[in-house]
């Protein structure tokens, strides 16, 4: 019986999309589906609207309310548009910047918010081709906007596109925002209440003029250029993975002093296909192969991606051995983190109001880090529009330093208030001549920061689960471990539990003891055990899965001990994960 009330409501939202308000190839495909034996399809693409999650407004392309297509983009920028035009009454001229990525389908979308917000009367600043999404970021907050939307699905596969929409601050929206938006868009009864005839005289083209500003303020934030002028011919190997960096990127790296970059030119191509990887995702090993290959026929020192919207960093560095590694989001963060805050104390830069924010499922030896130097640490939510969020709160009264995550985003600027693979890049490179110039290469480095501060080791699993079966698995899995909570792991007793979607902490047998500060609740779990083990459990915002965090800790007295550190601590994770059915 449910499911066929599921077939009644997917058929009559179907319907809707048969009418005249939606364009011939749209409604082909919906009869299509309609017609078919197997309704899965059907299902899929109609059962729910689309939501924004913690980056925004993310789905396959295809037609449907589920999915993402020129009328659900429409639509959300038709709610948003009312949303502005409601919370800034008071202006003479309400403007929003719009940018997007290489992506399939990325620059009619971006046309189309475009058109939808200059028939509104808003003032549209649409960037003349594809550009990194911190500069997006960037150009909402130098061009005085109230708004901003990126088109772009960062580094998810080929079928998605998703929308991203910012706030006059820069950052992505948080609440109230969020949900006041989608309160606007679900007032839309129908295409018909969307204004999409465009007007030329409300949208300016913008470009180089905002790449020369953006790319002068990265450079301010160079803490050693005498050193990078040093070792400005070490060999750096860059690829953008078919993405937007593939200008900006180099052109940053130049200005920093570094002049012997080697490209990887089949992944120099901006392609929504990211023809040469699986996946477009520079934390994925595959995604890195044809750089190190080039790396090893070059003998490069270092080694970086940017993801197709250039707002994650992947890294590859050479081991002692002379192999190249690809180091985790944990240890790029960790590294970039440690080099801005033992650098601006040498340069005697710190004058004790600096902070850096890191989120919550990012490794614990950040704060040791920072504790040692002085520095505050702040914690939120994942997602870089919570750190942007701490960043605003503080805004005027400390200094922000950087900040950063474990899924490969970090942040050394308030310029921009998402993460920024432009910066980070620089930065990286100006950290390995930093500790070439200390004679160490950058494995020395870690090591040395494992000694100092303690060892750690992470690992992220993801469960996929598509679909609305999908969903409802995932909705049951963190079910089971809210009534059922492991009481050890890998030997060690549990002995805290943070749970996010109702802000309490509790004790290893299940008792109330404390309460978490944050300013919204999310559905997250956090468990702690007796010998420092981390781990933290999520569904995905952005993709159809569940996400566990583990993090374990080690002992390392010296950098003799690494190899040992990580065997240990490996072997330790595969039992938890055991422990975890996962």
């Amino acid at each position: 019986m449910e499911n066929d009330e599921l077939l009644k409501s997917v058929t009559e939202k179907a319907q809707v999309w048969l009418g005249t308000g939606y364009d011939e190839e749209t409604r082909a495909e919906v009869q299509r589906m309609l017609d078919a034996e197997d309704k899965t399809e059907l299902i899929e693409s109609f059962y729910r609207d689309l939501e924004f999650g913690t980056g925004g407004l993310r789905g396959i392309m295809g037609a449907g309310c589920n999915r993402m297509n020129k009328y659900t983009v429409a639509s959300a920028t038709q709610g948003l548009a009312n949303y502005l035009k409601e919370t800034f009454a008071d202006l003479d001229e309400i403007k929003v910047a719009v940018g997007h990525d290489v992506r399939n389908n990325s620059r009619k979308f971006a046309e189309i918010v475009a058109d939808v917000f200059s028939a509104n009367g808003i003032k549209v600043y649409l960037f003349d081709s594809f550009r990194p999404t911190p500069e997006l970021s960037f150009a909402v907050r130098e061009l005085g906007c109230q708004s901003g939307v990126n088109i772009t699905a960062s580094h998810n596969p080929k079928e998605y596109n998703g929308y991203k929409a910012y706030w006059s601050d820069g950052a992505q929206i948080i609440a109230p925002h969020d949900t006041n938006i989608i309160d606007h868009v679900n007032k839309i009864t129908g295409i018909e209440s969307v204004k999409m005839q465009g007007d030329p005289s409300k949208i300016e083209i913008i470009g180089k003029e905002i790449d020369e500003k953006f790319l002068a303020a990265i450079k301010g934030l160079s803490l050693s250029p005498e050193t990078n002028a040093k070792y400005g011919d070490m060999k750096i190997v860059y690829t953008p993975i078919h993405g937007t960096g593939v200008e900006l990127i180099p052109a940053s790296l130049r200005n920093y002093g570094f002049t012997n970059i080697i490209n990887v030119p089949e992944q120099d191509i901006p392609s929504g296909d990211f023809p040469t990887v699986e996946s477009p995702n520079p934390e994925v090993p595959s995604a890195m192969a044809m750089a190190i290959a080039k790396a090893k026929e070059v003998g490069a020192e270092l080694i970086m991606a940017s993801d197709p919207d250039a707002d994650r960093i992947g890294c590859v560095i050479r081991d002692d051995k002379g192999e190249y590694v690809l180091i985790n989001g944990n240890q790029i963060v960790m590294i970039l983190l440690n080099y801005i805050m033992t650098r601006s104390t040498e340069l005697g830069l710190l004058k004790g109001n600096e902070y850096i924010v890191k989120t919550i499922v990012t490794t614990e030896t950040i704060k040791a880090i920072a504790e040692a130097n002085n520095i505050k640490m702040y914690d939120c939510y994942t997602g870089f529009k919570w750190i942007a969020s701490v960043i605003r709160e503080l805004e005027g009264k400390d200094r922000y330093i950087g900040g950063g995550e474990e899924s490969y985003g970090f942040l050394a600027e308030d310029f921009a208030r998402d993460k920024d693979a432009v910066s980070a890049i620089s930065l990286m490179a100006e950290a390995a001549a930093w500790a070439k110039d200390k004679g160490m290469n950058f494995t020395q480095m870690l090591q040395d920061i494992y000694v100092k501060y303690g060892y750690s080791r992470e690992a992220g699993i993801s469960l996929v689960r598509k679909g609305k079966s999908g969903a409802e698995e995932i909705v049951a899995i963190m079910k089971q471990f809210r009534t059922n909570p492991p009481k050890q792991l890998a030997g060690s007793e549990i002995t805290e539990i943070k749970d996010y979607a109702d802000l309490t902490i509790k004790n290893g047998v299940g008792e109330v003891v404390g309460k978490l500060n944050f300013p919204t609740t999310s559905n997250v779990l956090q468990f702690f055990t007796a010998d420092g083990t981390k781990i933290s459990v999520r569904p995905s915002g952005t993709e159809p899965k569940i996400k566990f965090y583990v993090e374990v800790k080690g002992e390392m007295k010296s950098a003799a001990d690494y190899d040992n550190a990580i065997a240990t601590a490996e072997a330790k994770i595969e039992t938890i994960k055991k422990d975890l059915g996962i």
